[in-house]
């Protein structure tokens, strides 16, 4: 995918001596290798800071909420599910947008890398599959398909849904893929079991929101966890508090997660925390045939109300 960037670049530059955008929203080079930035690009200085490859993981819809004018925007198939959200949820008017589409195969886990490379990283190179990560004393190769994102492994919506610009030919989406395979391992277990493996889950948190604030759906002015009158929940780590957080975090996402796996890939203490929003996201698959982030023309199942609706489940 490193092909992308001249691409990315030239279409920035062009849009802003246009005058179509005001700013271009992408990824620059991190300050440690496998860590891209957010950049905002606003001349075409910082045109040339874009860049495009593998670790461009995290979710750029979380840097549109509520901006004002014009904005350019660099949107793999996860990011562009979370735009329409946006745009559904009155965050951000479709028409300020600009959206430059990348089809998309895969982000990799930067802590899957780290484990095989045997040694403090200090580079990644990328050329097609395979990545080659160089340290003190070391090069090794690894294929990219090994150390994926375990929510890119099982993606089934690569293309950007919506777009103005496509910067290459759609990539093949995967078919064969089962992005509940876990959640229903968890469905197959006993309660005492599910109880055990969520406190197991979760004992490591540090409270410190890191999956919140990397959510592109986070967007309350004031967060629950915040809230002092009335107080929602304890801000300690006692074990209840620890658990709320999670719990009502997840439910806040059900019907609106696109499994971006910004959450994931935040949490410093490597937490699965996709274990919660993919039940989630099962459960409005099946009961309301409804996947995030796909259409502008339809509210999320949750997020709608009918004077008729009959209200079977009630009985």
């Amino acid at each position: 995918m490193t092909e992308y960037t001249d691409k990315i670049q030239e279409i920035a530059k062009r849009l802003l001596a246009e005058g179509k955008v005001e700013m271009v929203i992408g990824f620059r080079k991190g300050t440690v290798p496998m860590m891209n930035q957010p950049h905002y690009a606003a001349s075409a200085a910082s045109v040339n800071e874009l860049i495009w490859d593998s670790n461009c993981a995290l979710n750029l819809a979380n840097y549109v909420t509520d901006k004002k004018g014009t904005i350019g925007i660099v949107a793999k198939g996860c990011d562009s599910r979370n735009l329409v959200t946006h745009i559904v949820e009155n965050k951000i008017r479709r028409e300020q947008l600009y959206i430059i589409g990348v089809p998309c195969t895969g982000m990799v886990d930067h802590r899957k890398v780290s484990a095989m490379a045997g040694g403090e990283i200090l580079s990644m190179e990328e050329a097609g599959d395979d990545l080659t990560v160089s340290g003190q004393g070391f090069s090794k190769k690894i294929s990219k398909a090994d150390v994926l994102q375990e929510n890119c492994a099982s993606c089934t919506h690569r293309n950007p849904v919506i777009h103005d610009e496509l910067i290459g030919n759609p990539v093949a989406e995967q078919t064969d893929a089962d992005p509940y395979a876990s959640v229903r391992r968890v469905e197959d277990m006993t309660p005492d079991e599910k109880w055990n493996y969520f406190e197991k889950l979760i004992s490591p948190c540090i409270r410190c929101y890191a999956c919140r604030n990397a959510c592109p759906l986070c967007y309350c002015p004031t967060c629950f966890v915040d809230e002092s009158k009335p107080q929602w929940v304890g801000k300690s780590q006692d074990a209840i508090d620890v658990r709320t957080f999670h719990l009502l975090r997840a439910y806040h996402c059900a019907g609106r997660c696109t499994d971006c796996g910004a959450c994931e890939r935040a949490c410093p203490m490597g937490i699965k925390i996709r274990e919660f929003t993919k039940k989630l996201n099962k459960d409005c698959q099946e009961l309301y045939g409804w996947e995030a982030g796909l259409t502008l023309d339809q509210r999320p199942p949750l997020d709608s109300f009918k004077t008729d609706d009959p209200q079977e489940f009630i009985k």
